[in-house]
């Protein structure tokens, strides 16, 4: 699978009619209407126990607030890896915890909307 990974999450999407967030060096999100999507964002540091259950979180929040399953994956999944991005340059690598993710998703989140760490422009 990890060869071959945009045509499984492609073809898992469209023969299932579901949308795949496929968790990895850059994250594949895949729609039941065949689009794929490769995430620039995130680090090795992210491969740790609970950030996928932090990323099934963000998911489930932009999908109640935009009510968009494509937007909220490619947001909740763009956001999740700038968060680890913030993360390492702050806490690094190695001792990465979901928890230290967690505490950057407002940094990522000002930063997507181009403000600074205050959340002014």
């Amino acid at each position: 699978m990890q060869a071959n990974r945009i045509q499984v999450a492609g073809e898992f999407a469209t023969t299932r009619r579901i949308y795949v967030v496929l968790k990895g060096h850059r994250t594949i999100i895949a729609t039941p209407e065949g689009h794929i999507f490769v995430n620039p964002t995130g680090n090795a540091g992210m491969a740790t126990g609970g950030t996928g259950d932090v990323l099934t979180g963000m998911i489930a929040a932009w999908l109640a607030q935009l009510l968009d399953a494509e937007a909220a994956c490619r947001l909740a999944v763009f956001l999740h890896g700038a968060a680890g991005d913030v993360a390492e340059g702050n806490e690094g690598q190695v001792a990465m915890t979901a928890t230290d993710l967690v505490g950057y998703l407002g940094d990522a989140l000002n930063q997507l909307m181009g403000k600074g760490k205050d959340g002014e422009p």
